[in-house]
């Protein structure tokens, strides 16, 4: 996906999930329309969006 960030390592981009969501797109909508998707990916892709705004990030243990 050149770089770009993915919803749990799908091939599936959180810009698109954010581009849905600012077209107007329900959740329940985009759930139907994209049924690999889960409503906690919708969510995710709402905090990454806000952690960029705020330059924040989080790094995550193994």
């Amino acid at each position: 996906m050149a770089g770009k960030p993915t919803i749990r390592g799908m091939r599936f981009p959180v810009g698109d999930i954010l581009e849905m969501l600012a077209d107007g797109m329900t959740n329940k909508e985009i759930l139907e329309q994209h049924p690999i998707l889960e409503i906690e990916d919708i969510q995710a892709a709402l905090l990454y969006a806000s952690l960029r705004t705020k330059n924040t990030l989080i790094i995550n243990a193994a």
